[in-house]
């Protein structure tokens, strides 16, 4: 039996010391792995502009990741996803805007936390007064359509110049930029957001964007601003 065992521990080390270049076949293999993974997700980056390969990339590096073991981040899919039904809301819409000329009415900018649109009172309503213009409803039907594709919440914010209000149905700009900010939003639930998503402020003349003192200021200051808050 001594012989036996003597042998047999023989024949296994002998095995062992023939196996060792598989520890450094591994290694390679792990380090080849790792250069690729490397040169995939810069080629993810660089492709990240377009909607189609973007979102293949995304899906075949969360293939990746469940064949080695991972859970597939399906929520960092679903991030980029959304960010590029975003962008692509956000193309249109200029688009859309661009067909109606109003450059000098409306400005619509991306920033990081919130897609930002900004409407100027004078096509929006009459000096003083808080309804809609039906010459304006085109314009909003368009914001609301392209705002209706994504679930993301909406701040819809009235603002004025400093002008005191002197007469009328509203007593001061506070009431009047309140209004119109409400204006809007009803509109937006009549459309078919859902009411969920919306939020009104009004802030008066208390946020100016431009110079009081000069009439261009003022008309700048006077303004419906929306912002659709963009994923985390």
């Amino acid at each position: 039996m001594k012989i036996y065992r003597s042998r047999s521990d023989d024949l296994e080390n002998d095995l062992n010391k023939g196996a060792i270049w598989a520890v450094t076949y591994g290694d390679l293999m792990s380090y080849l792995m790792i250069f690729f993974l490397v040169l995939f997700a810069f080629g993810a980056s660089k492709a990240g502009k377009s909607e189609s390969t973007g979102k293949k990339y995304q899906e075949t590096l969360v293939k990746i990741q469940k064949v080695f073991g991972g859970k597939g981040s399906s929520a960092s899919l679903e991030r980029e996803t959304k960010r590029e039904q975003e962008e692509t809301m956000v193309a249109q819409l200029k688009e859309a805007m661009d067909k109606q000329n109003l450059s000098q009415y409306a400005k619509l900018e991306t920033v990081d936390k919130k897609i930002h649109i900004v409407l100027a009172d004078a096509v929006l309503f009459d000096s003083g007064q808080a309804d809609l213009k039906p010459g304006s409803r085109k314009l909003m039907k368009e914001v609301v359509a392209q705002l209706k594709t994504l679930p993301n919440p909406i701040i819809i914010e009235g603002h004025t110049d400093n002008i005191p209000v002197r007469a009328g149905r509203y007593r001061s700009n506070w009431e009047l930029s309140m209004a119109r900010a409400y204006a809007v939003l009803r509109f937006f639930e009549l459309e078919g957001v859902d009411p969920t998503r919306l939020a009104g402020i009004g802030y008066g003349e208390h946020r100016p964007s431009g110079d009081n003192s000069t009439p261009a200021g003022r008309a700048h200051n006077r303004r419906i601003e929306i912002d659709l808050l963009r994923t985390d």
